[in-house]
């Protein structure tokens, strides 16, 4: 009959779903006792755990969902080695106040100076911000549509799209798309346009996506929608991979 309050305590904590009060209320309430602190703090002490953790499990959902292929932060990423990048510019597009204001970002530059990596820490400041966020390449995005339209469900998956606040495209030039791939990938930025963000990297100047898109008239309407509310960031230089190659070889 003793453990009765508890169980029911424990049963009622689990309806209510509040894992951490669940696991930490004894803790928390002999360490209360031992040090003076009335009931009201108590359940104050106990409520605080709960929402740190339920925010910490609600960025891992976001997180999960966006599908990163690695979580970076951009706390480690080397601007020293990267110059020509606008630091300040980065640091204050991670506050995710371009995204409240539907704004785009355009990350362009040679081969391994680290867009992505720059795409993915802004893509988890976003997720810490609670936002929701996808990341995809460009050849898979494609690949997507194209997929989608065969088996009629483009529809579904252009709402799925236009429902991420903030959607990042990586690697957008490395390999040449389809007309049709093409149309479908610029349906994406024009459904986009003015209603969310999107991030996109390349490592072609703007007056060579044209070798993507193989149309002119269609990337001009592209860089059009793209480049009306956009940062940019520049990113030329030595590639990070090459480097640390080079590294190793002489270690």
């Amino acid at each position: 009959m003793t453990d009765t309050p508890q169980l029911l305590l424990a049963h009622h904590l689990k309806v209510l779903r509040l894992p951490t009060i669940l696991r930490e209320y004894d803790k928390v309430a002999k360490q209360c006792a031992a040090e003076g602190i009335d009931h009201s703090r108590y359940l104050l002490r106990l409520a605080e755990l709960e929402l740190i953790d339920r925010e910490r499990r609600m960025v891992e959902r976001r997180i999960k969902a966006a599908k990163f292929p690695a979580v970076k932060s951009l706390d480690s990423f080397d601007f020293k080695a990267m110059p020509s990048l606008n630091k300040m510019l980065v640091l204050e597009l991670a506050r995710c106040d371009y995204i409240s204001r539907n704004e785009n970002v355009i990350a362009v530059g040679n081969s391994g100076t680290g867009k992505t990596h720059i795409g993915l820490g802004l893509g988890l400041a976003a997720c810490q911000k609670g936002l929701a966020v996808g990341f995809i390449t460009a050849s898979a995005l494609v690949h997507e549509l194209l997929e989608a339209r065969d088996e009629k469900r483009l529809l579904r998956l252009q709402k799925q799209l236009s429902k991420y606040r903030l959607l990042i495209i990586d690697e957008l030039g490395y390999v040449p798309l389809s007309p049709t791939g093409a149309e479908l990938l610029f349906e994406v930025f024009s459904q986009r346009y003015e209603r969310g963000s999107t991030i996109v990297t390349s490592n072609l100047p703007f007056d060579e996506w044209t070798n993507t898109f193989g149309s002119e008239r269609l990337t001009g309407a592209l860089l059009d929608r793209l480049t009306h509310h956009v940062h940019i960031l520049e990113m030329n230089g030595e590639s990070y991979r090459l480097k640390h190659s080079r590294r190793a070889i002489k270690a």
